[in-house]
Order: structure tokens, then C-alpha cells, then sequence
């Protein structure tokens, strides 16, 4: 009997490593091929069918024709979440420029949300080409995402964390990315999936041990993940992605 074959696509940041410790060393999966890419890509692929399942932002969810979410967990944030940032020279209210991390588009869409709704501000828009958020780009503020935040904070007087700001906006948490498939995926591979995630979050430790050498020097990477990063897809997460997704629409 031959094993359907799950072609998957997850993005290699610091937050996502447990889902692919969970992928790759829980002997869940038997039959499966991992992509790892930036978060633009993972939609793309699966957008375009070139895979059955992805951990994709929900900034994209809305370019889909329909999709369904296939497991309980998710990349969300419950307080600060401490690699999504607004770095800026100067204080919300003087802020003229924001240049946008070409990384994340949910991101740059949660701050366009943020800036008109919560912050009540205006300003110039300036995207920014893919690397260009870790140099010197001569904007006074920028959007900058990912594991490169972790250098980048200390550059700048003025640190917005963005999960923050949208909790203290709305009083719901923040999801920034789930896992999405736009196939009819069996019950089987739905459930091996999740019980591979789960062995992954659940094994913090052994996911850093793994991924030693790939870790940004110098920080706390098991508080990051266990505090910062909130993995279950509850109820009260859809409810903000719901929202988040209405304001989009808007």
C-alpha cells in the first residue's frame, strides 16, 4: 500500500523551529516533504498548489478562494511577541516615514491597521527591498520582523511591539500565521500532522538542542518561545484573526 505523500511548506524562523523539530524528529509523519521558505513563498506554494499544506500568514488568507485551517495550532502572541516591531528615531506621534519589511506582509498590514485605527496617525509608506530592513536605509521608523529584530531593537530609541499594540487596541490576541490547506486533506494525515506539532511544541528544550547552531547569539531563546510565542489555535485567536481579517477587508 503506498503512504499519501504530504508536501508541506513552513517558514525557518526561530518561532516556527518546534513545528519543524515536530516534522522531523516526532516519527509521526512517515511519508512527507518539508519545504522551508520566507512567508511570501509558503502562501505562493500553496496558492498555487505546488504543496497540500502550509504555515502561511494570515495576511494572505484573504487572497485564497477557500482554504481551511487543519491543525490547533498556530504562530499567535497573547502579550509581546517581541520579533514583530514599529523601530523608530522618534516618538508614534512625529513618525512621517515608515518603511516596511519586505519579510511580512501581515505584519505591514497590522501596522497600516494599527497606525489608522489605534494610533491615529498618517504617514509616508515606503517599502523596502528584500534585506534592506538590517542596513542603514535612511527612513526615521521601520517595520521590521523575524529573528534579525533581535540586533535591529538595539539601533533604535523608540521599540512599538506590534502584538502588543493590537491586544491593548482590541483585547484579543494576535495570529501571524496558521496552518492552512486549500485541498480536502484526510483525517489521517490531518491528525498526523497535528500529533507532529504537537511533539514539537511540547519539546522546547530538545528543539533548541537541535537547532543550536542556527540560534541568534546571546539571547534567551527557550523564555522567547515559552513566553512570547503562543502556539494554540484557541478560540479566542480566531476571534482576533476574525477581526484582523474584517479590517482588511475594509
Amino acid at each position: 500500500m503506498t503512504m499519501e505523500l504530504l508536501k508541506i511548506s513552513a517558514v525557518s524562523y526561530l518561532n516556527t523551529f518546534p513545528f519543524v523539530y515536530g516534522i522531523q524528529r516526532s516519527g509521526v509523519l512517515k511519508n512527507y516533504r518539508l519545504d522551508l521558505d520566507i512567508p511570501s513563498l509558503c502562501a505562493e506554494k500553496l496558492k498555487n498548489g505546488v504543496v497540500d499544506v502550509a504555515l502561511i500568514p494570515v495576511g494572505a488568507l484573504n487572497d485564497l478562494a477557500s482554504y481551511e485551517f487543519v491543525t490547533d495550532f498556530c504562530i499567535g502572541a497573547v502579550n509581546t511577541v517581541k520579533t514583530v516591531l514599529l523601530l523608530s528615531h522618534k516618538p508614534l506621534s512625529e513618525i512621517r516615514e515608515i518603511g516596511l519589511d519586505y519579510d511580512s506582509r501581515t505584519s505591514v498590514q497590522l501596522v497600516k491597521v494599527l497606525a489608522k485605527h489605534h494610533w491615529k496617525i498618517d504617514p509616508m509608506w515606503k517599502n523596502l527591498m528584500p534585506g534592506q530592513a538590517s542596513q542603514d536605509h535612511g527612513v526615521e521608523a521601520i517595520v521590521a520582523i523575524g529573528d534579525k529584530t533581535f540586533d535591529l531593537v538595539k539601533k533604535y530609541p523608540y521599540c512599538y511591539d506590534l502584538a502588543e499594540e493590537w491586544i491593548r487596541f482590541t483585547s484579543l490576541p494576535f495570529v501571524f500565521a496558521a496552518w492552512v490547506t486549500t485541498k480536502k486533506l484526510s483525517e489521517s494525515l490531518q491528525t498526523e500532522l497535528n500529533r507532529a506539532l504537537e511533539y514539537g511544541v511540547g519539546h522546547i528544550k530538545e528543539t533548541l538542542e537541535f537547532f543550536k547552531d542556527k540560534l541568534p547569539a546571546g539571547e534567551d531563546c527557550q523564555s522567547y518561545l515559552e513566553q512570547n510565542i503562543s502556539y494554540s489555535f484557541d478560540e479566542s485567536k480566531k476571534e482576533g484573526l476574525r477581526l484582523f481579517l474584517k479590517y482588511l477587508q475594509e
